[in-house]
């Protein structure tokens, strides 16, 4: 299959609109202009707000897989067996993505029907969030796989990235949430930071398509 510039383009625009589709997703839970309290505001929802929101889990998923094929074509001078493993752990990554948020609409539900019948709202939610802790542990070990695999091609100059698209793959700034976070409130508090692991694919597909906008495509 030939993948031309088009294409390349184009892909790397789904990811980036996967990003962006779930981070809507994120803000129908969580944005509330007064209340910074999470749990709270996904238990002040709407019904429309949170069937919506469990909507753009599947949609975001589907245009993060079509991001990756953007990826896959830069790492097309990579050894196969190496492309493969990256390709399968970020895949893995990404669809994750759309599941975990999917696990949050039991999270709303439960908060919802906590304030609704005078409830803890930590008591309701908790098997909930236990259940969502515990699907992101398994991605972990997956993304430290991933971060190894991906900076030591890049930096070996196996792959079609400039180097500097390392500064903006995800663990860079995942690594940096805790200090980004603590030093925001409000409303920018909730839009960036619960909005976060989504936006830092948007930068990262973002990047990626800048740096692979004029490449040379012959193929995959």
């Amino acid at each position: 299959m030939k993948m031309t510039l088009f294409w390349v383009r184009t892909l790397g625009i789904f990811g980036i609109l996967g990003g962006l589709t779930l981070f809507l997703g994120d803000m129908l839970l969580y944005f509330h202009p007064e209340n910074i309290n999470l749990t709270q505001n996904m238990g002040n929802a709407s019904d429309f707000r949170i069937i919506t929101s469990g909507l753009t889990a599947l949609l975001a998923a589907w245009f993060y897989m079509l991001g990756l094929a953007q990826v896959s074509y830069a790492l097309k001078p990579s050894q196969p067996l190496i492309r493969i493993i990256i390709l399968t752990n970020f895949g893995a990554i990404l669809i994750a993505y759309g599941v975990i948020h999917g696990a949050y609409i039991a999270i709303a539900t439960s908060a919802k029907l906590a304030i609704q019948n005078n409830l803890d709202i930590h008591d309701a939610v908790y098997l909930a969030k236990s259940t969502n802790n515990s699907l992101r542990l398994l991605v972990y070990p997956i993304f430290g796989l991933l971060s190894v695999l991906f900076f030591i091609q890049v930096w070996k100059r196996k792959t079609l990235y400039p180097r500097w698209i390392l500064v903006f793959f995800p663990l860079i700034p995942f690594l940096a949430k805790a200090f980004i976070c603590e030093n925001l409130s409000g409303s920018t508090w909730i839009i960036i930071c619960g909005g976060y692991l989504n936006l830092i694919l948007v930068v990262f597909f973002s990047a990626s398509t800048i740096a692979l906008w004029h490449t040379k495509s012959d193929g995959l």
